[in-house]
């Protein structure tokens, strides 16, 4: 890497108790924790998945709708430093809306983020949960994910482990002391969103540099049948590889009361 790089670099990844600092309408510049695991030169896809919440809870907001599924679809590099983030309404609707927000960066779309937003009501008679609730962060171990994965935004989390996990399944907890965007208050559902694509870190069939393989993630979807609280998000993971390049990791996201909802990531399984 030369001397100019590295100077870029430094300038681009500012460092800071927070992942992202506002610049104003709708821009905004990533901090070195948000620093990717696959490449130096991007952000994790986690903090961005989080401030692309972020931006979707903000846009025209209604208080008698929540978000109930989120899409993250991944169209190139994220880059690191500035970038823009625009929103608009796709499907108004007086009980259910469709939004969208798309990250650009140096001219070209990182990625592309849709919410459902549905209207709430009282469905206590009727309310059931299948997804079983698992062992909570005060019973888990502490790890050092970092021995495992490179990058700033690793670096900035704190991970637990359930007693048991091995490649391919397992359950983690996850939190952050780091504010998702400087001096700017942001909901617990866009700071816990933006821990979640780390699930497909959590129990790698392959681990990272074993045999060059890599296995990056294309998109993020996630579906929520309630809203989430608390610091701590809690990773029920399944990772799936096929024989043909494809895999799948799926999970069942928790906080501190119990499993919220799920989410899933499609793989592209290849070796350098």
């Amino acid at each position: 890497m030369t001397h100019q790089l590295e100077d870029e670099l430094d300038k681009i990844l500012a460092t800071g108790d927070f992942y992202f600092e506002a610049l104003g309408e709708g821009r905004y510049r990533s901090s070195w924790h948000t620093q990717g695991a696959w490449n130096a030169h991007e952000q994790h896809m986690a903090p961005a998945s989080g401030i692309l919440t972020h931006a979707l809870e903000n846009f025209q907001p209604r208080d008698d709708m929540r978000i109930a599924r989120l899409s993250f679809e991944i169209h190139g590099l994220i880059h690191a430093g500035e970038f823009e983030i625009t929103t608009r309404m796709i499907r108004p609707g007086r009980t259910i809306e469709l939004i969208e927000a798309e990250m650009t960066a140096k001219g070209r779309t990182s990625i592309v983020a849709r919410a459902w937003r549905v209207i709430t009501a009282d469905s206590t008679a009727v309310a059931g949960i299948e997804d079983a609730t698992v062992p909570g962060p005060e019973e888990s171990e502490v790890q050092n994910i970092s021995a495992q994965w490179p990058g700033g935004y690793i670096r900035s989390i704190e991970m637990r482990a359930v007693r048991g996990r091995r490649p391919g399944k397992g359950i983690a907890w996850l939190r952050t002391p780091y504010a998702l965007v400087d001096g700017v208050h942001a909901s617990r559902l866009a700071s816990l969103i933006g821990l979640a694509d780390t699930a497909n870190g959590v129990v790698p069939r392959a681990e990272p540099g074993d045999g060059n393989w890599m296995f990056p993630n294309l998109d993020l979807q996630i579906h929520m049948y309630r809203a989430p609280q608390g610091q701590w998000l809690g990773l029920e993971v399944q990772q799936s590889y096929g024989t043909d390049g494809i895999g799948l990791t799926s999970t069942v996201l928790h906080d501190v009361a119990g499993p919220f909802g799920r989410a899933e990531q499609i793989l592209t399984v290849r070796q350098l």
